[in-house]
This record gives structure tokens, sequence and C-alpha cells, in this order.
């Protein structure tokens, strides 16, 4: 969802960004969710104690210097005694107005690059393939960055071969939530947009390349 890049564009300052960084286990919503705080409220990240501590602490966020930010976790269960019982980290920034010009370029599928620093957090647009943000591991601090896809994230697609089949496949995918990447080893198929040629010995150096949640499919 991209509507929190509208919700940023119309808000008035002084607002702040809430912003789901991971979930774990049963948890409201899923990591990505925003909602902002100003004069009023845009958007939701599900409701109930959670987001009530959440706008809470944004408010409170608003006393500080723009740009300001602090790292949430809430064990939901244990601090805030909601049943579904899972685990939610939120980022929480005072949104600096000086600091929106990215947002002109924020279209499409392009990457938004997201780094916290000492004073502020700095986005920028980038084209990048987007890092998956996970509550398992280390809590972020400062220097900590990460990359998103502006929109819904489309998996990427590495297809093999480019015959009648790999055609109509590749066909579809274009109306699918795929980055197609398409292959094949034959020279006279080169004409056929979006194939790439490679030797018959680069194909194992494609796979290989492949991002880790990359479907692969063969056409043989």
């Amino acid at each position: 969802m991209s509507d929190w890049l509208d919700w940023l564009r119309d808000a008035r300052a002084p607002a702040a960004l809430i912003t789901v960084l991971a979930s774990e286990g049963s948890a409201p919503r899923g990591a990505g969710t925003r909602m902002v705080v100003g004069a009023d409220v845009r958007g939701t990240i599900g409701g109930g104690a959670l987001e009530f501590a959440a706008v809470e602490q944004a408010r409170a966020l608003l006393a500080r210097p723009p740009g300001s930010w602090r790292i949430q976790d809430y064990p939901l269960g244990p601090l805030l005694g909601q049943c579904c019982g899972g685990r939610v980290r939120l980022l929480i920034e005072h949104v600096d107005p000086a600091g929106l010009d990215w947002l002109a370029e924020a279209t499409g599928a392009r990457g938004i690059a997201t780094t916290l620093t000492a004073t502020r957090v700095e986005r920028g647009i980038v084209d990048a393939v987007p890092t998956r943000l996970s509550a398992r591991g280390e809590r972020p601090s400062v220097g900590a960055s990460f990359v998103e896809v502006v929109g819904a994230y489309r998996r990427p697609l590495y297809l093999f071969g480019a015959g009648h089949v790999g055609q109509a496949v590749a066909r579809h995918a274009e109306h699918l939530p795929f980055a197609l990447a398409w292959f094949d080893t034959r020279p006279d198929l080169a004409a056929i947009d979006g194939v790439v040629i490679v030797p018959d010995d680069a194909v194992a150096d494609c796979v290989a390349e492949a991002p880790a949640d990359a479907a692969i499919v063969v056409m043989t």
C-alpha cells in the first residue's frame, strides 16, 4: 500500500509517521503498514491497545525536534494485554517537512531507501531490490537502513525459455505481481521484446544470481 505517501503530501506540520517495521506471530498488521498522526489521524496499524499506545508515543514525539525518531517493540500480550500474543516493532518519527523532497519522485515501483541517522530519518529514491524486514534479529539502531518498493511488491520471476509457452507465460506475468527476468539460449529469439539471450554455460550463473525469493520457471 502506498496511501501513506499521499498522507504525507497532505499532512500539515506537525505530523508523525508510524511504520510497522516487522511483526512476528499473531499480530494485527504486517510490515509496511503505516499511519500518520497530526491534526487528524490517517490510516491504522490494527486498532486496539497497540494503536492507542503508538498514537500516544507519536504525539509525545511531536514535542521533540522534526526528524526525531524512536523504535518501540511491543510484545502484544505481556505489554499491552492483547489476546493475539504476537510481537510488533514500530518506527515512530516526527516528520520533517524540509526533508520530503523525495516524495516528488515516489511513483511507480521504484525503491524508497530509509536510513536512521543520529538526528533524523533520511529517505531517498533508488532503483533497488527491497530489503525484507523481519522481527527476528537485532533491533535497528543508528545507521540501520532498508529499501522498500513503492506500491505492491513484485516478486522476481526468472523465466527460462522463450518459445510459444514461455511467451504465453510472459504475457500473463505482465498483469501479475511479478518482476520478469526472461532468458533463452537461442540467438534467433533475440527479436522478442524482453528476452535476454545467454550462452548455454551462463544459465547456471543466472539462476545463482536470482534473489532468494525469486520464482524460477524453466520451459524445455
